[in-house]
Formats: structure tokens, sequence, C-alpha cells
């Protein structure tokens, strides 16, 4: 039977009426978006070349998650939670990111034989091809510990491009960070080095080095660079080591800027063995056993630092340097002038200068050198000469500047009589 046309209008209308006032509603409260949402439909066809990302919360260990990383290389994601080991964890893909949960993602290194918790290399390990190196490895915010039987914290071998970022990594038996020839382009940002037995950081034949940003705090020593090139040190803070802060070896055209090294127990910054090309500028040396020394140094640059309440040696330009150019530089005890004393206790009022020990064809301008003993420049061993001294402060200092033989001394502020 067919409604009339009238009769079909009047039943439709208050359903359209009440649908409209629905969806009015709707929209203002914010329930249907004002463009239709798009939904992934499991079924549908992934981004052109997308991976899955590994989640190792998945994977009965750690190591099962990074054997799932395929060759082409992919992400593992790990989860908070403590993990402990008794092998080395090994990752032998490249073009892989390992990223944790900050500190909550910690992996407890428990082996006693010396052995490391992380290894980052190639699977032939040091038989390798040159061409089928490890490339691009991104390790990043996760925290990794040891004892002092294990050995080293994370072991990177002729691995290139490799990456570690806000990682932590303390308490172990060898080294924190180890990178055996990774060549090309190595980076450490925003990483906490910690109480490590040996070197927090150790970079053996790298090239074009960036470390930033970074803390070391009780390793024995802070940072080696050895037989490598261009280190970029910036920004860090090196504090309370056992031994040395900043040691580098046959090693050019680098430099180490802006940081502040404090309260190392033997020296701050150490050149030798060939050094060339370096520049230490700007940064506090502040309170250590000893400050920059240049061993075997040569061209190099220490200008702008601040050598405050230092123990010996402030800066030792030793027989194995030359062609040193040092200016700009503040040699100070603790003075604060507006009171007109020292703020360190008595038994901790070492203050130490520079040293110039049978070296030859420096120049020393325009540094400042007050209340520091034994002398502000002491001279060691054999003559120096060839030295410019020029435009220096001295004041309530004893110098042996003026015995500099074959030298030029010249408008030099002294101490008042």
């Amino acid at each position: 039977m067919h409604l009339p046309a009238w009769n079909l209008s009047n039943r439709i209308r208050p359903l359209l009426t009440v649908l409209a006032a629905t969806a009015c509603g709707a929209l203002l409260a914010g329930l249907l978006p004002l463009r239709p949402a798009v939904t992934a439909d499991p079924g549908e066809r992934s981004l052109p070349g997308a991976r899955a990302v590994i989640d190792a919360a998945r994977y009965p260990s750690l190591q099962a998650a990074f054997d799932a990383v395929p060759p082409e290389g992919g992400m593992v994601q790990l989860p908070p939670g403590t993990f402990e080991i008794t092998e080395p964890l090994r990752l032998g893909r490249g073009d892989v990111q390992l990223r944790g949960a900050g500190a909550a993602t910690h992996i407890v290194n428990k082996n006693t034989e010396g052995k490391s918790a992380l290894i980052v290399a190639h699977p032939d390990g040091e038989k390798v091809k040159k061409e089928d190196r490890l490339w691009r490895v991104h390790l990043a915010d996760f925290r990794i510990t040891g004892n002092e039987q294990s050995g080293h914290g994370i072991e990177a071998i002729l691995c290139e491009e490799i990456h570690l970022e806000g990682v932590t990594v303390s308490y172990h038996g060898g080294e924190g960070i180890r990178l055996d020839r990774c060549y090309e382009d190595p980076r450490i940002v925003d990483c906490l080095i910690t109480y490590n037995k040996s070197t927090g950081v150790n970079l053996l034949g790298c090239h074009d080095i960036v470390v930033t940003g970074c803390q070391f705090e009780e390793n024995q020593d802070a940072l080696h660079c050895f037989d490598g090139f261009n280190l970029c040190l910036t920004g860090s803070c090196v504090d309370d080591h056992l031994g040395n802060g900043v040691v580098i070896e046959n090693t050019y055209g680098s430099v180490l800027a802006g940081n502040m090294i404090e309260e190392c127990n033997a020296a701050a910054v150490i050149l030798d063995r060939d050094c060339y090309g370096i520049t230490i500028s700007a940064n506090v040396i502040a309170h250590n056993g000893a400050g920059v020394d240049l061993r075997d140094a040569h061209g190099c640059a220490v200008s702008a630092n601040t050598f405050t309440i230092m123990k010996t040696d402030a800066l030792r330009i030793g027989p194995g340097s030359n062609r040193i150019t040092a200016t700009g530089n503040s040699f100070a005890n603790s003075l604060i002038s507006g009171e007109g004393e020292v703020r360190r206790q008595k038994g901790d009022l070492a203050a130490a200068g520079l040293v110039l020990e049978g070296t030859s064809d420096n120049v020393i301008a325009g540094n400042g050198f007050s209340s520091v003993k034994p002398k502000a420049i002491e001279l060691r061993g054999e003559a120096s000469r060839r030295i410019l001294f020029s435009g220096n402060g001295l004041t309530d200092v004893e110098s042996d500047h003026d015995q500099l033989q074959d030298s030029v001394l010249e408008g030099n502020l002294l101490p008042a009589e």
C-alpha cells in the first residue's frame, strides 16, 4: 500500500530533526571530528620500506632480541627493568638503534671473569673485511653497570659512525666505554661515565671524534685518545679522578674547550707521543694534582684557561715540547680581592704556575700570575731558549723569567717591590 506523500513526509521529518540535533550537539561537544578520521586497517599494506620495531620485552632474553635484527638493520626497544647477564651481549648488525627507557632500563653485568657487558662488532670480529664493517650503530637511553671483576662496559670494535647518547656506564672492572678503531666519526654525547676501575672512555685509533656534554666521575683516568685524529672534547665535566683527567697521545688537530676539569689526583691534561696542532682553550682546570703537562707536544695553543689552586705545575712545557703558544691564561690561588683573604683553609693553599723545562721557541704572552708558588715561572733542567715573554702580569709572586736565554722579555707588569 502506498502512503500519501504528505503522510510520508510527516513521518520522516521528526526523525531527521532528531538526527540533526544529535549530530550538532556531538560536534559542539567535540565528540565528532570536523573531518573524517582515518583509522588503520590491519589488513592494509604498511608504509613501504618500514620495518617492525623489535620489542625486547617479547623475547626470552636481550640477546634473542639483538639476534632478531635483520641484516638490513632495525630498532630494538629495551623495556624498563633490571636485566642481569653473565655473558657479553653481542650486537653484530649495522644501521641499528638500541634504545632503552633511560635509567629505568638497567643492564647488570654479573660476570666475574673480566668479560665485557656489551660488545658491538661484526660476527667476523678482527677478520672482518673493510667493506663489511659495521656502520651507524646508535646506543641510547639505558644504564649499564658491572663489578670489579667484570670487563669493559661497552666495547665497540671496527664500527664506523657509532653514536652513544644518554647512556650511563658505571662500576666496571675495566673501561667504561672502549672504542677500538672505530675510525669514522664516533660520537659520545650526554653520557654519564662513573666509577670504572680503568679509563672512563678509551678511544683507540679513532678519527673525527666528538665527546660533548658528558660527565666523568671517579674513574681511574677520565678519557684517553691514542693514535687518533681530531678529537673534539667540549662542554664536559671531569671530576674526582683517581689518576689523570684527559690523556692524549700520538694525536693531532684536536680541541679541548669549555670543559671543567677538577680534583684529579694526577694531571688534568697530558699531551704525549708526538702530539701536534692541538688547542686547549677556555677550560677551568682546578685543584688537580697537576695541570696541563705538555710532555711531547708541538705547535699547540694553551689559551684562556683558568688554572686555579693547582697543587703542582699548572702548566708544564717539557723538554720534548716546543713551539707552544700560551696566552690569556689565569694562574691564581683562592684570594678574594674584596675580602683580602684566601678562601682555602690552611693546608690547602697550593697554587702553582708555569714550568719551562729545556724547551724552546714558545710564546708566553698576556697571562696573569697571581700569588702562585713556588714561582710564577719556574725554570728546570736544561736552559729554555727563544722564549717571547711579553705582556704578562705578575702579582705577589717570584719568577725565573729573567733567567731565560736568547729570549725577548718586554712589557710585563712585575711584582711590586
